[in-house]
């Protein structure tokens, strides 16, 4: 597991904000907001993430029956505070195995959604056909917020992504299969405005899916 920030479009090294730039920089992306080091999923390391995030940090609310929190990974620094998050599931698919579910909120233009969704960045690109019926929805903040497949991910997960509270929403599925889920209508609770019931957060292991390069 890495311990040092690194960029959040391709997993490279950074150079923190110094005498020629006041951000933090990417030799291939230039000024980024920098992933922090992916800490084991607890209650603790969530609440870390939540209080220090600008943007929504969006779980499943409740959980799909045996279902668990397997990990959460944060794009920004101290200053600026959280500008992108990725929060993951893990647990049964419907038709069998097992399944993952990686939801992501970010500021336009961030990558984190692009990178894990496994398609050039840095935003969900122009074949997100939004002037079509969107493909699913989901329940975000108490809001209906539709969703649309993002075309050309590998064929190992399916990706959809959105806007929900003027932000990008992604919802990447792990195997292809599993992405089904999606057509139940998600009720997604934004952990900032959470209360006591996340102490109770059933917490599994560690979501590979968090520490992997670019596909």
């Amino acid at each position: 597991m890495r311990g040092e920030p690194s960029c959040p479009k391709c997993g490279g090294r950074v150079r923190t904000p110094g005498l020629f730039a006041d951000s933090w920089q990417c030799d291939a992306h230039g000024s980024v907001h920098p992933l922090q080091p992916v800490l084991p999923p607890s209650v603790e390391a969530l609440g870390v993430v939540v209080h220090r995030s600008r943007v929504p940090v969006w779980m499943p609310w409740p959980l799909p029956v045996g279902w668990l929190f397997s990990g959460v990974a944060s794009a920004g620094d101290d200053r600026g505070g959280g500008r992108a998050t990725a929060l993951t599931c893990s647990g049964p698919g419907p038709l069998g195995g097992a399944g993952e579910l990686m939801l992501i909120a970010e500021e336009l233009g961030v990558g984190l959604g692009a990178r894990y969704a496994g398609i050039p960045g840095p935003d969900p690109g122009p074949d997100m056909c939004v002037d079509k019926p969107a493909h699913t929805k989901v329940l975000a903040a108490g809001r209906p917020t539709p969703l649309w497949q993002v075309q050309g991910t590998p064929d190992d997960r399916v990706a959809f992504a959105g806007e929900a509270l003027g932000l990008w929403v992604w919802a990447i599925v792990w195997p292809q299969e599993t992405g089904l889920l999606m057509y139940d209508e998600l009720v997604l609770t934004d952990l900032r405005d959470a209360g006591a019931e996340v102490d109770l957060l059933p917490c599994g292991a560690l979501s590979p899916r968090l520490l992997a390069s670019p596909a």
